[in-house]
């Protein structure tokens, strides 16, 4: 059995097939893309005098595809570089560079014979060895596999990724009876250690989990709406993050998916589910109507503009209006409101919210306690029909549909026990095996120590089992309900993560640099090597940090109390930012960051503070306060000028004004990096930091590396001196931004913020090019910061980001 994946093939280049190509080339996979031979000229290949036997012609429709993928937004690769990997090709010509793959995904037309008829083409190509999966969303994997040879039998599976499969983590690995377990073991790993997925294994059922429950649920709901009067802004309203769902809700989401889509899959599956006792939903008449007569209107979601919301042009700009169910027609956006979504959307956790609306008596709590009990029964009476582990289900919705809990984790949160009386009563029928579980005594279903899931209750052994052990992953929640936690002070915390490795946590809201972070970081290098020997900084919410905490009122108030002015309060706490970034860099022990998502500002600035970084490959990462009419000035400037521009100007007799001009742009841009690949070509990463696709593993893999560091006898770096262009490139740039702005591609304001930056990347003043200390440009940069925040249009910026979340152009 293979252990590496050296080469892979994709047949079938459309939207799915081609972004699956551009994800294996993105994990560094050399990749073949296939797709057929036109039968038939397009009218400019006619004009052009071309003909079916023309190369142009016999890969146009592969190389459409793969010119989609690089076009498409978000874009599919993490660099455009990746897609030097991806090699074209076509079912006639090429055919025979099948056999050169060690793994072939089938991602072609949702047809069992044409399917089978290019199964019975690859068996003669491909290698014993060769794995071959399908893409399919709901053809039954045996049919699939019916009748070959028992070796690609044993070497065949279904692998189901969501769309796009860059961004949605699941992956849906289905085995059928003579899959080989070793090939299955193979996929999985690929899948989760490369390919960044969580794969949740599922039995070879219709529609598999994911799509089964999702079907069947958002039926539901659809149903709910129109026999009790709710309006599609009424159910999205409710149904969204209210409910730790996605903003697309029920409604934008399957515009989103496209009616047409929907149609498709409910009806095929209405067909392969005989024994399901929801089936008939699928058939119902009043949903029925209403979806044919939006089809036959060309009404199928995003892809055509209107659905169940409708884009619109006004003069205040873009709108969406809704369908009203009576008139079937668009309507202007009304405010919804309800007292229980008042009342309770700032709950905390997202379990105690759900139960607080479940349990509410307004049509909000109406519609989410059915559509709760609707969701929590259907999934139970699916297991062990789907699949014998009930935590895949919770997975599969998850990671395939960004919920923030699924169906059993919203039960436990509800109460078992407590729930089954009244959701029999609302007419829901509870599984046996719940009762059974909750008669021996099994009150949830999951096995909680110190409130930290452990394990879920197992059908077959009638008690619960521990979640199998995944060394590439660390349980930051088990560790700090276990005595992990060495300091807190509410803003950070430091827990120990084992191995005498620590964690820095940032705790703020939107994981802000606050005073408070800066005086946990002092703690947690103080006891580093006493209490540990190396430090990893990260987290495991939703963004990595927003940056420093620009709150202007706290400001003004902390300035009132000492009796001194705002700008010397920001003085005080930059220069503290900056003496934080630069502990970290001069720690005695190694300091490894761990960045994700969103690293803004001073979260770009800490990112880049660690000998190290172990970045997650979705990792959006830029220095932005330009945005805000400032600079980054906790340590931001220095480092991209330590990071870009000292490699450059080491070199004998280089020019430094296109690598100054680069870092200018990028800072006074406030360019953010797309993905983590990107965040390298931008300077953030160094080529010696990683990249980990499985955002599970972030916190593992950095205290490997820092372990690594410590293994091989980790000495702090020496400081470097910085290379300062001086005032002849200063005034060549302050020449740039005056034509900008004389072309009002600029603002008078731009200018401001873009000269002050311009005087800090060049040293100030200098009347010749030369290295000064950090320190220097420190200073330069505190000062620049602290100028700038007293501007009235630089707080006109920030108050509008507070106020909005929007920046201000003026």
């Amino acid at each position: 059995m293979i252990n590496r994946i050296r080469r892979a093939a994709v047949i079938g280049s459309g939207t799915m097939g081609g972004a699956i190509a551009a994800h294996l080339a993105n994990v560094g996979i050399p990749v073949d893309l296939f797709d057929i031979v036109p039968r038939d000229l397009t009218p400019e290949e006619e004009a052009a005098g071309l003909t079916l036997e023309d190369p142009q012609v016999r890969y146009r429709i592969v190389n459409n595809g793969w010119q989609a993928v690089l076009n498409s937004r978000p874009a599919a690769l993490y660099d455009q570089a990746n897609a030097e990997l991806a090699r074209l090709g076509n079912l006639a010509d090429d055919f025979d560079r099948l056999a050169q793959a060690d793994w072939i995904i089938e991602v072609i037309i949702e047809n069992l014979d044409i399917k089978r008829s290019l199964i019975a083409r690859l068996e003669e190509v491909r290698q014993p060895h060769t794995i071959v999966s399908t893409n399919t969303s709901g053809i039954p994997i045996h049919d699939i596999a019916d009748g070959f040879t028992e070796g690609f039998r044993q070497h065949f599976l279904g692998t189901h990724f969501f769309n796009p499969p860059r961004y949605l983590k699941l992956l849906e690995v289905i085995p059928h009876t003579d899959t080989l377990p070793d090939v299955l073991e193979t996929v999985t790993r690929i899948g989760e250690d490369e390919l960044g997925k969580g794969v949740v294994l599922c039995k070879d059922t219709p529609n598999f989990i994911g799509n089964r429950i999702f079907s069947m649920a958002g039926t539901y709901e659809l149903l709910y709406a129109l026999e009790h009067g709710y309006t599609v802004e009424e159910v999205d309203t409710i149904m969204g993050p209210l409910v730790g769902r996605p903003k697309t809700a029920v409604f934008r989401l399957l515009d989103l998916v496209g009616l047409d889509v929907m149609a498709h899959v409910n009806t095929n599956l209405y067909e392969a589910i005989e024994d399901d006792e929801n089936r008939e939903m699928l058939r119902d008449e009043r949903a029925s109507t209403l979806m044919e007569t939006m089809l036959e209107k060309g009404w199928l979601g995003n892809k055509t503009g209107v659905g169940f919301y409708k884009r619109v042009e006004t003069d205040s700009g873009r709108e969406f209006w809704s369908l009203d169910f009576e008139t079937m027609e668009h309507t202007p956006a009304e405010k919804v409101r309800f007292d229980s979504v008042g009342a309770n959307r700032k709950l905390q956790p997202t379990g105690t919210r759900i139960k607080a609306m479940v349990e509410a008596d307004d049509r909000a709590g109406q519609f989410v306690r059915h559509a709760i009990y609707n969701l929590v029964t259907y999934s139970a009476m699916r297991v062990p029909e789907i699949t014998e582990n009930l935590a895949n289900i919770d997975r599969a919705m998850r990671w395939g549909f960004a919920h923030e809990m699924g169906p059993f984790e919203i039960w436990d949160a509800i109460g078992v026990s407590e729930s089954v009386p009244h959701i029999e009563e609302a007419g829901f029928h509870v599984a046996d095996w719940v009762k059974d579980m909750l008669a021996a005594g099994f009150d949830t279903f999951y096995a909680y120590d110190e409130g930290v899931a452990t394990g879920r209750y197992d059908l077959e052994s009638k008690t619960y089992v521990p979640f199998e052990e995944k060394p590439l992953q660390f349980n930051l929640q088990l560790a700090k309900a276990k005595d992990g936690l060495i300091a807190s002070n509410g803003d950070a915390n430091v827990i120990d993560m084992g191995d005498r490795v620590a964690l820095f946590e940032l705790t703020t809201k939107s994981y802000t640099l606050t005073p408070g972070v800066v005086e946990m970081a002092a703690e947690a290098i103080d006891r580093m090597g006493t209490d540990y020997d190396a430090l990893v900084i990260g987290h495991e919410g939703n963004l990595f940090s927003g940056g420093a905490n620009l709150d202007m009122m706290e400001l003004q108030q902390a300035a009132s109390s000492r009796g001194v002015t705002p700008a010397e309060i920001v003085e005080e706490r930059v220069a503290h930012l900056q003496q934080m970034m630069l502990s970290f860099r001069y720690a005695p022990g190694p300091v490894v960051t761990a960045p994700f998502d969103r690293t803004l500002g001073g979260g770009a600035e800490l990112t880049m503070s660690g000998d190290r970084i172990v970045a997650h490959a979705e990792l959006y990462i830029g220095l932005v306060e330009a945005g805000l009419g400032l600079i980054p000035a906790a340590t931001g400037t220095k480092e991209l000028l330590r990071r870009v521009v000292n490699p450059h100007m080491r070199v004998k007799n280089a020019d430094p004004l296109p690598v100054m001009q680069r870092v200018l742009e990028q800072i006074a841009f406030a360019t953010v990096a797309t993905s983590a690949e990107e965040g390298r070509n931008m300077g953030f990463l160094g080529p010696c930091d990683r990249i980990v696709t499985n955002r599970d593993q972030l916190l593992a893999q950095a205290k490997r590396e820092a372990l690594h560091m410590v293994h091989n006898n980790y000495r702090p770096p020496m400081p470097e001196t910085i290379y300062a262009a001086g005032r002849d490139i200063l005034a060549a740039i302050q020449t740039q931004v005056y034509l900008l702005v004389d072309a009002e591609y600029a603002t008078e304001h731009d200018a401001v913020v873009t000269n002050k930056l311009a005087w800090v990347l060049c040293g100030g003043d200098l009347s010749e090019p030369t290295w000064v200390d950090e320190q220097y440009i420190l200073d330069l940069e505190r000062e620049a910061f602290v100028a700038l925040v007293q501007e009235p249009k630089t707080i006109e910026r920030i108050m509008h980001m507070l106020q909005t979340g929007k920046p201000l152009r003026n």
